[in-house]
């Protein structure tokens, strides 16, 4: 069975920073994209970033410039460096991870971490 375990959440004040990570375990065929996204609460899920394994990325403009996000593609792990973070920034975060095999697509998410920007 495949999880995506997320640690590096936390509390840290306003221009702090924190860094996501999440690795998968079990078997997963197939990954062609990466990625986190964001609930606030009140709000609906948003993408934060996404990045494909050739390494092209995207950003909501909210985060540009201030987030990074990266991959290592051996481990089926994925992070987000997070800096000059801003209350804004609170949310639970969420990583993804997008497959195909064999025609059928999937979605896996994991269990979300608590990043709250607080000082």
């Amino acid at each position: 069975q495949v999880q995506l375990v997320e640690s590096g959440g936390g509390l840290v004040q306003p221009g702090g920073s924190l860094r996501l990570s999440c690795a998968a375990s079990g078997d997963i065929f197939g990954i062609y994209a990466m990625g986190w996204y964001r609930q606030a609460p009140g709000k609906q899920r948003e993408l934060v970033a996404t990045i494909t394994i050739s390494g092209s990325t995207n950003y909501v403009d909210s985060v540009k410039g201030r987030f990074t996000i990266s991959r290592d593609n051996t481990k089926n792990t994925v992070y987000l460096q997070m800096n000059s973070l801003k209350p804004e920034d609170t949310a639970v975060y969420y990583c993804n991870f997008k497959s195909t095999a064999f025609s059928i697509q999937r979605d896996y998410w994991g269990q979300g971490t608590q990043v709250t920007v607080s000082s």
